[in-house]
């Protein structure tokens, strides 16, 4: 910003101004400024002011595109073809539409000083850039702020410094700074039907409509000069390595797939003896389970749990001090007819939409969102996908619709997943569904429905119910499990508990988690619970309660 301002003060700018703003008097100039090669679209540019001319004759004599041009970067054999054909362009359209004081097309091929370039950025009442593909290209940002002027420059030229100052952008789509300026026309450079059209509207255009565009555009550019962006850039490393040395870092992977995590140093692995001596002296515990990646592995074709889960969750359901539930974003059917033989275990289907505490109770509905009519909407969307994606499927549960793409072209099945993701985001935006994805899904469910309101239910009934958890454990892999660690915290450290129960929320697999500890995989989930289960020992308790009840019938 400041070196244009500079620029802009200096004499020579000014008598240039002059000396331009005389030589096209009553001619509105369109400027390019580019450098001279393929990917710039200097031909296209040509041929959009050719049919600018052609579809609006009372245009001639009126316009005059001025192409600078600065030098090549490299002398090849393409870049000299794309300056024979731009000099064979703009020799047409002078022969066809100019005249012996009117040329239509003037290409300035030499080097240009700054101060001539800023006088003509100054005067130009339309700036384009065409190129078929650049990077940031400062060019449109030169312009609006030499469009804007200095005092000292008013000045020079007597003009009024709160006199109303109007530009506008013609811009490729296809380059860096074409989504920061809102109020320039966006063209497709290889359409040169729109690049005429646009250059008639930027042309034909209220001044009033230019100066409000010009206003957005100056704030802008002289708001978010090297300075800002230095500091945002500082900014954004100093929070990031802000907690950088209480982190500890990991190398996870191998090959193209390694990466370096940073995990906090409270984070390890849960071992077996540290929980079973707290489960050992704790009488009322809550257990919270995932299911896929969890105790059933993610890669498993047969998802049904094995007997040793089975076993284990029945022993663990049989000691009277546990309230164990697996919580799933499977459906209900699935996980009745899975754990048929675990009468005491509760399950949380679907995300917790479905709740039963036991085989002999009801399954109980969420009520915070009963509307589902948007599954009308998503199915269609969903189908349209899955025919354009070989290998991907759609499972339809009571309240959610879920787009699995494990067995699809990983690459194209990500893209898939993230173009759904934005499609289904815009179509329900009016609502109450939420769109999440997930590890190989995309999936549809009723808005405010998680696995953290099962685990926040569970407990508050604890309590209510005059039995505090002391021990509350969470197993789960993904990011709607990260829902119950947050919500289990946030729940424990309400004041209507006499005192903080321990908690082990626990992640599967080394990654960034609210959770504190981690375990490798789902068999190390499963040796872990069968500790829990061995340490567990209901019989002598069940035993002293008979012998209670027999002690009591002699006595009456």
């Amino acid at each position: 910003m400041g070196r244009l301002d500079s620029v802009l003060n200096l004499p020579s700018t000014s008598s240039k101004l002059k000396e331009i703003q005389e030589e096209f008097k009553d001619r509105k100039v369109i400027l390019g400024v580019d450098d001279m090669d393929i990917f710039k679209g200097i031909n296209l540019k040509f041929l959009a002011v050719e049919q600018l001319l052609q579809q609006n004759p009372d245009l001639k004599g009126k316009v005059v595109l001025v192409q600078i041009v600065n030098p090549a970067r490299g002398s090849g054999k393409d870049v000299q073809e794309a300056k024979n054909e731009a000099y064979l362009i703009a020799q047409r359209i002078n022969a066809t539409y100019g005249s012996s004081h009117y040329r239509p097309v003037i290409i300035i091929d030499r080097p240009v000083p700054r101060f001539e370039k800023s006088a003509y950025y100054a005067v130009a009442e339309c700036c384009i850039v065409n190129a078929v593909r650049d990077g940031m290209n400062l060019v449109p940002y030169k312009y609006v702020v030499c469009r804007q002027g200095t005092a000292k420059l008013d000045e020079a030229l007597g003009r009024q410094s709160d006199s109303p100052r109007t530009s506008m952008l013609v811009v490729s789509e296809f380059i860096g700074c074409s989504p920061s300026l809102s109020g320039a026309i966006r063209v497709n450079p290889w359409d040169i039907d729109a690049v005429a059209d646009a250059l008639n509207l930027a042309l034909t255009m209220r001044d009033s409509e230019k100066k409000l565009r010009h206003e957005k555009h100056y704030r802008y550019v002289s708001s978010h000069d090297v300075a800002y962006w230095a500091r945002s850039f500082m900014q954004d490393l100093e929070r990031a390595c802000k907690d950088h040395y209480t982190k500890r870092c990991w190398g996870i992977g191998l090959g193209l797939g390694f990466r370096v995590i940073s995990l906090s140093h409270g984070f390890r692995k849960l071992s077996v003896d540290h929980i079973v001596s707290a489960y050992k002296r704790t009488n009322r515990r809550a257990i919270f389970l995932d299911y896929d990646g969890t105790i059933v592995p993610q890669t498993s074709i047969n998802k049904t749990p094995s007997p040793e889960v089975i076993s284990v969750l029945n022993a663990l359901c049989n000691d009277t001090k546990n309230i164990v539930f697996i919580v799933s974003g499977r459906a209900r059917d699935s996980l009745s007819d899975w754990f048929a033989s675990c009468k005491m275990l509760g399950l949380a289907a679907e995300h917790g939409y479905f709740l039963r505490w036991n085989s002999d109770s009801e399954w109980e509905t969420s009520h915070l969102s009963a509307d589902l009519d948007w599954k009308q909407i998503v199915e269609p969307v969903m189908q349209s996908y899955t025919e354009a994606t070989d290998g991907s499927n759609i499972e339809i549960k009571e309240s959610a619709l879920v787009w699995h793409h494990q067995d699809a072209d990983p690459d194209f099945g990500s893209c898939q997943a993230k173009e759904l993701l934005d499609h289904l985001e815009s179509v329900l935006a009016n609502e109450p569904a939420l769109v999440k994805r997930g590890q190989h899904i995309v999936e549809v469910k009723p808005q405010g429905v998680t696995k953290g309101l099962v685990a926040e239910k569970v407990l508050l009934n604890m309590v209510n119910g005059g039995n505090p958890p002391d021990f509350v454990m969470c197993i789960g892999d993904d990011r709607s499990d990260e829902d119950m660690f947050e919500s289990i915290l946030s729940t424990v450290s309400c004041p209507s508990l006499p005192s903080a129960p321990e908690i082990f929320a626990c992640t599967v697999g080394r990654k960034p988690s609210k959770a504190k500890y981690f375990l490798d995989d789902t068999a190390d989930v499963v040796r872990l619970l069968q500790g829990l289960a061995a340490s567990s020992n209901p019989k002598p308790k069940h035993h002293h309660a008979q012998f209670q009840v027999s002690f009591e019938s002699i006595v009456s």
